[in-house]
């Protein structure tokens, strides 16, 4: 029988670089990740595919999930509902995979306080160098005006002061640092 994997949070603020983070570490078999796909009340549209990118639900479904528990994380997102299925975790937990779940600092709290008895949790923040590091991250993007950058940098003021509530901080100043540390701190759980 397989042993149950890890359950792996990569959480931080905006702009700190997680789904590059991510990539990189889903690229390492030695790892054995399997990404957690999120369940949405958002339509799905040209090109994706149900349980590849997200579990495409209508809301009454979505309720139903959170009302029995079954999400170990949700939020309401520009009008749409996204949170983390807890079964299909648990499924591939069992099946020996280590899961990785790339979330904001606010649905990584509400993991940690339903699994806080849960050995198998890791939980690691990425901080950037500096906020102004964040800031020309942010504003490299060049996806958002001044009042959603202005309000970018705001809720990441208030998240990197959550850190303390994670086993782990990582600063990303060096992707290939970066993900050599993350690395080697799944590495030492296994």
């Amino acid at each position: 029988m397989e042993e149950k994997g890890l359950l792996i949070i990569l959480s931080g603020p905006s702009g700190v670089g997680k789904g590059t983070v991510r990539q990189e570490l889903m690229k390492d078999p030695s790892l054995n990740l399997y990404y957690s796909v999120s369940m949405t009340t958002r339509k799905q549209r040209p090109g994706e595919v149900e349980g590849r990118e997200y579990y495409f639900v209508d809301e009454d479904t979505f309720r139903q999930n959170v009302k029995s528990g079954n999400l170990l994380e949700y939020a309401k997102f520009v009008g749409n509902y996204y949170g983390t299925p807890r079964d299909k975790v648990e499924q591939k937990r069992k099946e020996g995979k280590n899961v990785l779940l790339e979330i904001e600092v606010s649905g990584t709290l509400q993991v940690l306080g339903k699994l806080r008895d849960d050995p198998g949790v890791v939980s690691i923040f990425l901080v950037p160098p500096s906020l102004q590091d964040l800031e020309c991250r942010i504003r490299g993007r060049k996806t958002e005006c001044e009042e959603m950058i202005a309000e970018r940098l705001e809720k990441a003021r208030g998240e990197l002061c959550c850190g303390h509530y994670y086993q782990h901080q990582v600063i990303n100043d060096d992707l290939h640092r970066t993900v050599e540390e993350i690395a080697s701190i799944i590495k030492a759980r296994l």
